[in-house]
């Protein structure tokens, strides 16, 4: 067995250019982690069709890959143009209807039945990730008409924010359609969900609940994207199992320059909790069209990196671009590098000197204590693998926030510990068979069996001591015979 050469995980959006089985295994092969349907584009019977392709390329390629859910939310979203891409020329007016599709090529159909009611003269209305921009001159019953401020080729599906002049969109996060993906994706097998546009926790605890009325456990990522997301954020990290950020409606949302300040905020916050990160939006968006990267792309990746995101998204770049394989073996390329010179160009780790030095002092736990004391251990004694039992995954994820240098090998029985365990920095899992209640001797096999550590090789083992318990509570420094 070999690992990657890079701990930093890759989550890859699923579309056109990449659905198919053949295009999915090299994805994997280059480094494919995780792989992202968004619901707010194509059918139940697409997506199931995706599913199936993904499960058959990971079964090809022999390397697990876990499946993200996008649930739509209650976005805003351009409907289906008469003709596309739509050409917006900046002075000229354009109409916007609320409707889901359009066969006139002059109107722009808005796929709210509300938007009319939520613009007035004098609002800004953006496209496209803030890449497009009219200003609302006019609102006449179901019609709105804007004039073009910033223009541009405008695709069907595409998401709307509107800034200024209109009303507050007062509607929840997880909307009945969302409700129904959810569903979809528990009858696919699937358990893994982000929520689009979240504000407040008990969005997440309403869509366990949902789940739940099935007998089915998920795990939620909260997608933060709006200025509520950020005032409520402490308390949406500690419901959710993991976080994105959102890059593309929060630099609408929120001043665009305050975004990487955002970014690093809700990263370190993150990995204080040991909730996984991903960071996501526009992040290597030159290639959907071109073969190589912008300098200011691979250098926005290896920040990110290097500010302690577990996992870097693309987007169009993997879903409608014409080099989905080229993109994520770029990206895996500059994980590498980036990885290989995080000592060296002085890039510390937040989470060490919270816990040694700063705030987290004052409520450190056990668990905290010991995760502290596995990365001192690796550090002296040049440790390259730890081993960590685990059950819900909160063992690997204590120690995954302090990014060390070791690959974290965990072990578990649970299968959705294993897939969600996807989206941490440096986490190798493993699924243990072994019914027995002490299974140091399965793990233990199953590390000779893969070749990758050498007889008299030491190792740090940590774990949770007691059934039922989760943490990291003991360490054992073992030599593997």
């Amino acid at each position: 067995m070999c690992l990657p050469d890079h701990k930093t995980k890759i989550v890859c959006t699923i579309g056109p250019s990449s659905r198919s089985r053949e295009v999915l295994a090299r994805m994997i092969l280059s480094g494919m982690n995780v792989a992202r349907l968004n619901l707010s584009h194509g059918s139940f019977d697409e997506h199931r069709e995706n599913i199936k392709n993904i499960r058959a390329a990971a079964e090809d390629a022999d390397l697990p890959v876990t499946i993200l859910l996008d649930l739509p939310g209650p976005k805003i979203r351009v409907g289906m143009l008469a003709e596309e891409p739509m050409m917006l020329h900046k002075g000229e007016t354009v109409t916007l209807v609320a409707a889901p599709a359009s066969d006139d090529p002059s109107v722009i159909p808005v796929d709210f039945e509300q938007f009319p009611q939520l613009v007035s003269p004098g609002g800004t209305i953006f496209l496209s990730d803030g890449f497009l921009q009219i200003r609302v001159d006019e609102v006449a019953g179901s019609a709105v008409r804007a004039m073009v401020v910033v223009g541009g080729p405008l695709l069907s599906r595409k998401g709307m924010s509107l800034v200024g002049g209109g009303g507050i969109l007062a509607v929840s996060a997880l909307t009945e359609r969302d409700l129904e993906c959810i569903e979809f994706g528990l009858a696919e097998g699937l358990d893994t969900f982000s929520i689009s546009f979240i504000q407040r926790a008990e969005e997440i605890r309403k869509a366990r609940e949902y789940a739940a009325r099935s007998g089915k456990s998920i795990k939620v990522i909260a997608k933060i994207e709006r200025q509520e997301a950020l005032a409520n954020l402490d308390e949406i990290l500690r419901e959710a199992d993991g976080v994105m950020i959102a890059r593309g409606d929060l630099g609408v949302q929120t001043p665009i320059e305050e975004v990487p300040a955002v970014q690093k905020r809700i990263i370190q916050k993150a990995n204080i909790l040991g909730r996984p990160a991903i960071t996501a939006t526009q992040m290597l968006m030159s290639m959907t069209d071109n073969i190589r990267p912008t300098r200011a792309e691979v250098t926005d990746v290896a920040n990110a990196i290097l500010d302690g995101t577990d996992a870097v998204m693309l987007s169009e770049e993997t879903s409608i671009g014409k080099y989905p394989v080229e993109t994520v073996a770029m990206m895996a390329k500059i994980a590498r590098s980036t990885e290989e010179e995080r000592a060296s160009v002085g890039a510390g780790c937040a989470p060490l000197d919270y816990f040694r030095r700063g705030k987290g002092r004052e409520e450190i736990t056990v668990n905290d204590v010991v995760s502290l004391n596995v990365i001192e251990a690796l550090d002296a004694l040049g440790i390259r693998y730890v081993l960590t039992p685990t059950r819900s995954g909160s063992t690997p994820r204590n120690i995954s926030r302090f990014k060390p240098e070791a690959w974290i090998l965990a072990f578990t029985r649970n299968p959705s510990t294993l897939k969600f365990l996807a989206f941490s920095y440096g986490v190798c899992p493993f699924l243990i068979r072994s019914e027995k209640e002490y299974w140091h001797g399965a793990i233990l096999d199953s590390i000779r069996d893969s070749g990758l550590i050498e007889p008299g090789e030491r190792v740090v083992l940590t774990e949770g001591v007691s059934p039922g318990r989760e943490g990291t509570d003991s360490l054992i420094i073992l030599t593997v015979d």
